[in-house]
C-alpha cells in the first residue's frame, strides 16, 4: 500500500456525506470529499503525513502566509474508467510545477514520489467520490502555504502541505464571450506569473469583476509594458487555429505552463499539424478575426479541459468566431482527451497514473 510507503496516520469519517450529496448537481469547488490529506515542514523536512476528516483546521491568526502571501496551489482531476479502475490524468506535471512555484516563492520543494504517493493515498481513500459521468471527474486541489507565526517580511521556516478533493461538473457550462484586457496585468516580467502562486489570483478579482459587468466571461491578458500580445485566459492558456497551424503564447515568466496545454499540443504533433509557440500580439488575432483566417479559438486548463471561446471583445468592439460545433480541432481534442481520460481509447503517452 502506497500509505505503508509515506506512514500516512489516517483518521476515517465517522459519518460519509456520500449519500446526502446530490451528482446531479455539482457547482465547481462547493462540494468536497470526506477526507483530506495534511502535512507538515519542519526542521527542514516533511513530517506528520495524516489523512482526516475534511474539515476546519486551527491556524495563528499571525502566521506569514495571511500576511506575506507563500501560498501556491495547483488543480489536477482524477476520472473514473469504465471497468471501474481510478486514474489521475498527467500528476507527475503538477507535482513539476509545484516545486517551480515553490521554488520561485522561497518554499520548500516536495519530492515528486511523495507528491504522487499521497495523491493516490487521498483519492483511493474516497475513490467513491469520483463521478462516473461523461463531463464530470474528481477536482484535486492540493496547496502549501506558510505558517510561522512571525511578523516579519522574512521566508518562512514551517509549511502545511494539503490536498483536498471534490466532485465536480463541467467548469464552464457555455461557450465564452471573452475581452481582450488592456489596462490591468495579472503578471510582468521578472514576477511569478508563471507560479500558482494565490497573490497571482487575489489581483485578477477586480478587473475579472468589471469585465463581467460589461457582459464578458473571461480576460484574456495581456503583456504588463504594452498590452500589446496575448497572454492566457483568466482561467486557462489560450489557443488559436490560424491558416490551419495551432498557435498559442509561449510560456515565460508571465505565463503558466498548463498541463492541458501541453497536452493539446502533444496531441496535435501527433496529428500531424503544424505548432507555433511564441508571441501573439493582439493586432495578428484581430486581423486574422478580420480576414476569416482564424477557425477555431478556445481556452485549455485543468478545470475549463477545452473551452470554446465564441465572441472576443476588444476597445469596444466585439468579434464573432466561428461556429464552436463545427470547429473540427478543438473538437477532435475534447473528444480524444475524454476517451483517453475516461479508459475508452489507447492511452499512447501514459498520461493516466493509476490509484489503488
Amino acid at each position: 500500500m502506497l500509505t505503508d510507503t509515506l506512514n500516512i496516520a489516517v483518521t476515517k469519517t465517522e459519518e460519509s456525506r456520500l449519500a446526502t450529496t446530490d451528482f446531479d448537481n455539482l457547482p465547481f469547488g462547493r462540494t468536497f470529499s470526506d477526507h483530506m490529506f495534511i502535512a507538515d515542514y519542519e526542521g527542514g523536512e516533511w513530517k506528520n503525513f495524516q489523512i482526516v476528516p475534511y474539515g476546519e483546521i486551527g491556524l495563528s491568526p499571525a502566521i506569514s502566509a495571511l500576511h506575506y502571501g507563500q501560498a501556491f496551489f495547483e488543480g489536477i482531476k482524477a476520472y473514473k474508467h469504465a471497468d471501474g479502475r481510478i486514474a489521475i490524468f498527467r500528476p507527475e506535471k503538477n507535482a513539476e510545477r509545484s516545486n517551480a512555484s515553490a521554488e520561485r516563492l522561497c518554499m520548500p520543494q516536495i519530492p515528486v514520489e511523495m507528491y504522487l504517493q499521497a495523491l493516490s493515498a487521498i483519492v483511493e481513500i474516497d475513490k467513491d467520490w469520483v463521478p462516473s459521468k461523461e463531463g464530470h471527474s474528481l477536482y484535486i486541489r492540493p496547496f502549501m502555504f506558510a505558517t510561522d507565526p512571525y511578523l516579519g517580511v522574512t521566508p518562512s521556516e514551517t509549511y502545511k502541505f494539503i490536498i483536498l478533493t471534490g466532485p465536480v461538473g463541467p467548469y464552464f457550462s457555455k461557450n465564452l464571450k471573452v475581452k481582450i484586457e488592456t489596462s490591468f496585468s495579472r503578471a510582468s516580467d521578472g514576477g511569478f506569473g508563471f507560479a500558482k502562486a494565490a497573490g497571482n489570483y487575489g489581483g485578477s478579482m477586480l478587473p475579472a469583476r468589471r469585465a463581467t459587468e460589461e457582459g464578458f466571461d473571461q480576460l484574456i491578458w495581456t503583456d504588463s509594458r504594452e498590452h500589446a500580445y496575448i497572454e492566457e485566459l483568466g482561467a486557462a492558456n489560450i489557443m488559436f487555429m490560424i491558416d490551419g497551424k495551432v498557435i498559442t503564447p509561449s510560456t515565460r515568466d508571465t505565463i503558466l505552463k498548463g498541463v492541458t496545454r501541453d497536452t493539446v499540443l502533444t496531441l496535435a504533433k501527433s496529428w500531424g499539424i503544424e505548432v507555433e509557440e511564441r508571441r501573439v500580439s493582439v493586432a495578428e488575432i484581430l486581423s486574422a478575426i478580420k480576414e476569416g483566417r482564424i477557425t477555431d479559438a478556445f481556452g485549455a486548463g485543468t478545470a475549463a479541459t477545452i473551452a470554446h471561446i465564441a465572441e472576443i471583445g476588444h476597445e469596444g468592439e466585439v468579434y464573432t468566431l466561428p461556429d464552436p460545433a463545427k470547429r473540427e480541432f478543438s473538437n477532435r481534442v475534447l473528444q480524444t482527451l475524454n476517451a483517453i481520460r475516461y479508459g475508452r481509447a489507447a492511452d499512447e503517452f501514459n498520461w493516466n497514473y493509476f490509484v489503488g
